[in-house]
């Protein structure tokens, strides 16, 4: 079964779309095929990989009316195993685009299911609010992840966050997974970080994955040549970690899908 991972934080400036790009880039490295879908309006998973005049269709055609075809917005990247499905500014319209319509939360679901066989992995990377975005998101995924920076009022909102994924599981998805809370924008050297890592901990307990992703000079640049992390800078920090990350990532999936099976089989 694909895994489906939905990256949110209604917080901005917390990495989650760093996170998303790098993440998917991580997993593809690992052998999977894998697909990452750009549901911000801010597009910067999609610029991340294309010049915006590449991009003709986008998100926004498959989740509103227009109801294009999700293989049809999907661009491959240099790396073969990894596809991005675009993303436009126009996306900032579907909440009015939707608005009364009965089928809104699963539009992405919908749309995703004829090409989920050619894919081990989906990453969604959403806008910083839980707006209709974000719910398609959720409904249609397996399993969610949350970024949080290492500083203070980091924890801040997440009740939200929190409080919708289990709105969404009462009803509309009650197979999605918490897949856990990664620690971003980490800085060793002061203490707020390092208080605030311990915040978090005490918070979320096994939930927290191990590996803290750290600030680094090399994954703010790496966008701006059109290249993940793993290309751009393969022994940076921010690369080791990313593919430490996603290897944690791999584990937890593989566990929920061992506990799953179990759980039918009872």
């Amino acid at each position: 079964m694909t895994a489906i991972i939905t990256v949110a934080n209604q917080k901005g400036g917390v990495g989650k779309t760093t996170t998303a790009i790098n993440l998917a880039a991580a997993i593809a490295n690992k052998g999977r095929r894998t697909l990452l879908i750009d549901l911000d309006p801010q597009a910067n998973s999609t610029i991340a990989f294309f010049n915006m005049g590449e991009v003709t269709a986008s998100m926004f055609d498959v989740l509103g009316d227009a109801h294009l075809p999700m293989a049809e917005v999907i661009k491959p990247t240099k790396d073969p195993m990894l596809n991005v499905g675009s993303g436009r500014l126009a996306l900032a319209k579907l909440e009015t685009v939707l608005a009364g319509q009965f089928d809104a939360p699963y539009r992405l679901k919908d749309a995703l299911a004829p090409v989920l066989k050619d894919y081990d992995y989906v990453i969604v990377d959403t806008p910083p609010s839980l707006g209709i975005l974000t719910v398609n998101a959720l409904v249609a995924s397996t399993h969610l992840l949350v970024p949080i920076q290492a500083a203070y009022f980091a924890i801040e909102g997440t009740d939200d966050l929190l409080e919708t994924y289990e709105r969404i599981r009462a009803r509309p998805n009650p197979q999605l997974k918490m897949l856990g809370v990664v620690i971003t924008l980490y800085d060793k050297r002061t203490n707020i970080s390092k208080d605030t890592h311990g915040q978090i901990r005490a918070v979320f307990g096994e939930v927290l994955f191990k590996t803290k992703i750290g600030k680094n000079v090399r994954l703010e640049e790496s966008p701006a040549y059109k290249e993940t992390i793993l290309t751009f800078a393969p022994k940076s920090p921010g690369a080791v970690e990313y593919k430490k990350l996603a290897a944690e990532v791999l584990h937890r999936v593989e566990e929920s899908r061992v506990a799953r099976h179990a759980e039918d089989a009872a």
